[in-house]
């Protein structure tokens, strides 16, 4: 197939609408696969680190398995809570986290596939955090709205210093 065939066109329009769809945040964390994912997987651990800078993390419900649920509230610093429920969909230990992440109560509206991969790299562990969004504007939304961005780049600097131990 060549670059100027119509379903090469095709392939990117696909790629470039998933795009606008999707965050993708990564960091390279010095620390083993193993210690990076135990702070994911265990109970107690994640509420050290989940959420941007200042928030903290109350668990209500926690089944690390496929079609377990993660019910959670995050507490802003402005006294502000987010309920949020993560429905696990695969988790292959130690590569892949891959789960439906909605919120609840205010944030209703909000919806997303995300996907969590633990990479070896450079002696660490190269994190991957991908969220897909149904449209463009669901996206948009949460990126303007929530910080999004920088809220995930935050929480992922926190696992870092958690297993870094830096924290």
């Amino acid at each position: 197939m060549t670059a100027h065939s119509p379903a090469s066109r095709m392939e990117q329009r696909n790629a470039d609408r998933l795009t606008d769809r999707e965050i993708v945040i990564e960091r390279l964390i010095r620390a083993p696969r193993g210690v990076v994912w135990k702070a994911f997987m265990e109970p107690g651990h994640v509420e050290q680190w989940w959420g941007p800078d200042g928030f903290t993390t109350t668990t209500h419900e926690r089944d690390f398995t496929p079609g377990g649920i993660w019910r959670f509230t995050m507490h802003g610093p402005d006294g502000r809570d987010y309920e949020n429920v993560i429905e696990f969909i695969e988790i292959v230990e130690p590569e892949r986290i891959v789960h439906n992440h909605r919120g609840e109560g205010a944030e209703a509206g909000i919806r997303f596939e995300a996907t969590m991969t633990f990479d070896d790299k450079d002696g660490g562990t190269l994190v991957t955090l991908r969220s897909v969004f149904p449209t463009a504007e669901a996206r948009d939304l949460v990126v303007r709205e929530y910080g999004a961005i920088e809220g995930g780049e935050q929480t992922l600097a926190r696992l870092a210093a958690i297993v870094e131990g830096r924290a």
